[in-house]
């Protein structure tokens, strides 16, 4: 009997195990669900004609940049057209990125000087019947067949329904807040991920010279000086000793007649000045003094700071309700195993009884267990029993 109970013991603890261990792991990684819908059915009273074309395609978003979309992140397209009840049409065409960063990168690409700011999604402009925004991960170009006084409200609506990016996807790169507003051009701030997004920006350095192998993220824009027009550009590095190595390298490529090889000259940028903050690499270039540089320059201080800026009230993965789910749902779903256990445990032992009996568990016409015999020391008296109490094994 020892050695069937104890077979049947070891049994069930390794099923409970393997239970335990695959709940937690369920917890801890929830099933992904597919990403939602780009474009809404409907919205501020527009209606949708048909049904939206959709594509993975970066090449169905945009035929000739097609490759700086997929540096920028590019997942999906969906374009759709609208009516209203009073016979207007909108065009909506809408690409989705991995991230905040690939949508605000891509949104300053389709960007144009003369633009004028709209108040639509996290950062909007408009030029004729033509409305360009982003929000979160999203970039929408909207053409409508004949403006209003509300189309910019009709948009704001769609901006509002539009699906978010969960957790740290939907922040956009810290090294933004470090350009200076004093002196910015309009709608001239870039941003680049990649080789192909600095060449199209417009870079007074090469892309080997930024080294994208080491992760960093670049913005530029143009500012007004008292001697003209100049770049401004960012190079932030993970590391202030990476950003000091790349400095080096870019000091070399500027003021050496010929650079070293494998090292880019930096050649038709007019005067150039570059300073490192922190882990962040400031080139100022352009028609502008030194003076004019150095104050450009002076703006821009890194200030390291350690903040919490996470909202994981709509992170399925992070939420702390989503974990306190998944965590009844693993106590249900291992008491629910442990009870179907206990069932088989006891069928298997009574089937093998009563089908192999005597060969795993003995007689099976005896029964083994412990009786204390209480009645026999309270029957003799405290005196006669001796405190004492009688424990046997019977059959």
């Amino acid at each position: 009997m020892l050695r069937g109970t104890s077979f049947f013991r070891l049994l069930s603890s390794f099923l409970i195990a393997a239970v335990c261990l695959a709940g937690v792991a369920f917890a801890a990684n929830p099933t992904q669900n597919p990403a939602p819908p780009i474009l809404p059915k409907q919205f501020a009273g527009w209606q949708m004609e048909g049904s939206p074309e959709t594509s993975k395609n970066a090449a169905a978003a945009d035929p000739t940049d097609a490759a700086l979309l997929n540096e920028y992140g590019f997942t999906d397209f969906a374009t759709a057209t609208y009516h209203s009840d009073d016979g207007r049409t909108l065009k909506i065409r809408a690409a989705r990125f991995a991230d905040a960063s690939g949508a605000f990168g891509a949104y300053t690409f389709y960007l144009r000087p003369e633009m004028a700011r709209e108040e639509i999604g996290d950062q909007g402009a408009s030029l004729g019947k033509r409305v360009l925004f982003y929000r979160g991960s999203i970039v929408v170009d909207a053409v409508f067949s004949q403006m209003s006084v509300m189309s910019a409200a009709v948009l704001r609506e769609l901006a509002g329904v539009l699906p978010m990016p969960a957790g740290n996807a939907g922040n956009l790169p810290p090294i933004l807040a470090y350009m200076p507003h004093h002196g910015y051009k309009a709608n001239s701030e870039k941003y680049a991920e990649g080789p192909l997004g600095l060449g199209a920006i417009g870079s007074p350095v090469d892309a080997d010279l930024v080294d994208f192998s080491s992760s960093p993220e670049v913005t530029l824009g143009q500012y007004s000086t008292p001697g003209g027009e100049a770049t401004l550009m960012l190079i932030e590095y993970p590391t202030p000793a990476l950003a000091a190595e790349h400095l080096r390298r870019i000091d070399l490529a500027h003021h050496a007649a010929q650079p070293p090889a494998g090292v880019s000259a930096v050649e038709n940028v007019g005067p150039f000045f570059d300073k490192r903050t922190g882990p962040i690499i400031a080139i100022a270039a352009g028609p502008l003094s030194a003076s004019d540089a150095q104050a450009l320059l002076g703006a821009v201080n890194y200030e390291a700071s350690v903040t919490w800026n996470q909202n994981t009230y709509f992170d399925k993965k992070n939420n702390i309700a989503n974990l306190l789910f998944n965590i009844i749902l693993l106590c249900i779903i291992v008491g629910a195993i442990s009870l179907a256990a206990g069932v088989a445990f006891g069928g298997v032992r009574i089937l093998l009884r009563r089908y192999f009996p005597g060969r795993l568990f003995g007689d099976a016409d005896r029964t083994e267990f412990i009786a204390l015999h209480l009645e026999d020391g309270m029957a003799d008296g405290p005196a006669s029993s001796g405190g004492s109490t009688k424990s046997s094994v019977h059959p």
